[in-house]
């Protein structure tokens, strides 16, 4: 088991329950809530309702990772990301994160009280990232991508001879250059990037062999929540609808050796996690 990771006031024992990461999206354009908390004062009421429910890390993102979406610019992304990071750093100890690719964001958010990287590209799109998160001394959450949000569905970024394989060996090769440049092993949490460059049937094949993943030691995220996998199996194409479905998934996450879920409906999958680890722990 990976050793605890401590952040502010928060110890993360992991194996010993399922963590909660919360999605905060600040952008207009995001797949499920586009446009919900894209100002200060609706992503800080976001904010403090995730952690009236229980949520163990906020995760802010100020741009759209869902497939075809185009980049905004540097200044536009920082400017959705820091004041609101700055307006909800000062009412909880609770770890936050940002979610952004580009080493600009991270320096910028690691100084405006951001306490975890979580990087879709892992690393790969803007390596420089990974120098500022290792001079930072904080945990980094590498995660596996093939293309761009605007290319991973392309065919020739879905085609796998064995896609755990391949997401091993892309995690382990990015682990390798992470702490070589100075992360501490400790600081690193892995996701096989649900939905990121996978069919359907990929993205289900995940969830059976997950625990594979576990050869690599590092505490393992799993961000299912309201994705289209689920949207095709409930013949249901509002992500709004899909709360049960992503009960569902993150309960096979869970039960297959997620230490921590990336959710946007927090209470629901607090109650989720909370019945899920009494039987599975």
């Amino acid at each position: 088991m990976p050793n605890p990771l401590k952040i502010r006031n928060s110890t993360f024992s992991w194996g010993m329950r399922t963590y909660i990461m919360g999605v905060l999206n600040v952008t207009p354009d995001s797949f499920s809530d586009g446009g919900n908390f894209n100002t200060v004062d609706a992503a800080l009421s976001q904010a403090e309702l995730m952690i009236d429910a229980g949520v163990d890390i906020i995760d802010i993102g100020g741009q759209s990772t869902k497939p075809g979406a185009e980049q905004v610019s540097l200044a536009e992304e920082i400017n959705r990301v820091i004041p609101v990071l700055q307006a909800i750093r000062p009412i909880t100890n609770l770890a936050i994160s940002v979610d952004t690719t580009r080493a600009e964001v991270a320096k910028a958010a690691i100084k405006a009280g951001a306490d975890i990287i979580n990087d879709i590209s892992g690393g790969t799109f803007e390596p420089e990232i990974l120098k500022i998160v290792a001079e930072a001394g904080i945990p980094i959450i590498i995660m596996h991508i093939r293309g761009t949000p605007q290319t991973m569905q392309q065919q020739n970024n879905t085609d796998y001879e064995d896609v755990i394989a391949e997401i091993i060996s892309f995690l382990s090769e990015q682990i390798r250059k992470a702490v070589e440049i100075g992360i501490k092993r400790e600081k690193i949490i892995i996701d096989p990037g649900i939905g990121f460059a996978k069919k359907y049937e990929q993205n289900l094949e995940i969830f059976r062999r997950l625990p594979e993943l576990q050869t690599l030691n590092c505490p393992i995220l799993v961000g299912a929540s309201r994705k289209s996998f689920i949207g095709r199996i409930l013949n249901e194409s509002d992500p709004k609808k899909r709360v049960w479905g992503t009960a569902a998934a993150c309960c096979a996450a869970i039960f297959n050796g997620a230490n921590l879920i990336r959710v946007h409906d927090v209470k629901e999958m607090r109650d989720v996690t909370l019945v899920a680890d009494a039987i599975a722990r």
